[in-house]
């Protein structure tokens, strides 16, 4: 909070500088003691999630978008039998159990899924939060929670932590992928703030900006789920900074009916995934050797 004396101090320090500088340069000193005494003001605003700034904004929660945009991208695609997400790993190894650990895609309820970026221990307790609600609610009305309903609990609880003293914001976006009975397939984007919003395509993550131009562009109305799986590897082979795209570095998941009715959950393998990006003309096919 800023005192009289510290308005005061301002005051006289800008009137010490004024004596010392040339009366030729007076009018650019002025604007840089100004600036110096900006910038050294602002950083108060800095140190809690609390405190607005003069202009208005909560410093703290633009950071952790801003760790967002450093986190592997993530694509979610919206059509007309099922929802689309795929996401980019970082951690890429041969010593890795590609069938046990998961980077980017999570499954929350037998009929809600997500893929994530930003900080992966952050998501993992919101993820837990998640499956935690959904189950309750299943417990206690013998149906599954709507999907909105899902994802307006998680973001109350991530606007919680930046509206409370001595807690920092959840650095994570999260790209929420389900079915119910009140709206059908469903795509949610939710970021850090608490905010979120239905989408047809959105994209989160690394030269997100990039991915949303190009799906605004490309999305076309009553897509098929093939299509957007298609749209999404081309996409992300066009905004990723790798040079070239394996199936190694992907994560893939849908959901969508199977011919009983019933949601179903399915992520992709390596193995069909390989396939699919030689299929789109995304990468080169395996020389044999």
């Amino acid at each position: 909070m800023i005192t009289n004396n510290d308005t005061k101090r301002a005051r006289f320090d800008m009137a010490f500088y004024q004596r010392l500088v040339p009366t030729t340069i007076h009018t650019y000193s002025v604007v840089v003691i100004k600036l110096f005494i900006r910038v050294k003001m602002s950083r108060r605003y800095d140190s809690r999630t609390t405190i607005f700034s003069p202009e208005g904004r909560l410093y703290q929660v633009e950071y952790a978008m801003e760790a967002i945009g450093n986190a592997g991208s993530a694509i979610g695609i919206l059509s007309k039998d099922g929802v689309v997400l795929v996401g980019e790993k970082k951690v890429t190894s041969k010593l890795l159990q590609t069938s046990t650990s998961t980077e980017k895609m999570y499954k929350i309820d037998d009929h809600v899924a997500c893929a994530v970026a930003g900080i992966m221990s952050d998501a993992n307790i919101l993820i837990n939060t998640a499956r935690v609600a959904a189950q309750r609610y299943t417990f206690s009305y013998q149906t599954p929670m709507p999907v909105e309903q899902l994802v307006q609990s998680l973001c109350d609880t991530k606007q919680g932590y930046t509206q409370f003293g001595g807690l920092r914001p959840f650095g994570v976006s999260f790209l929420f992928a389900g079915w119910d009975k009140n709206y059908g397939f469903q795509l949610y984007m939710s970021d850090p703030s608490g905010n979120y919003g239905g989408w047809k395509a959105a994209a989160v993550g690394a030269n997100n900006q990039a991915a949303q131009s190009m799906l605004k562009q490309d999305y076309k109305e009553e897509i098929s789920r093939e299509e957007a799986v298609q749209l999404a590897l081309k996409v992300l082979s066009k905004t990723m900074d790798s040079t070239s795209l394996t199936a190694e570095k992907l994560e893939l998941a849908e959901v969508f009916l199977d011919d009983g009715g019933k949601v179903k959950y399915q992520v992709c393998s390596p193995e069909n995934l390989g396939k699919m990006l030689v299929k789109y003309g995304v990468t080169q096919a395996p020389v044999d050797t």
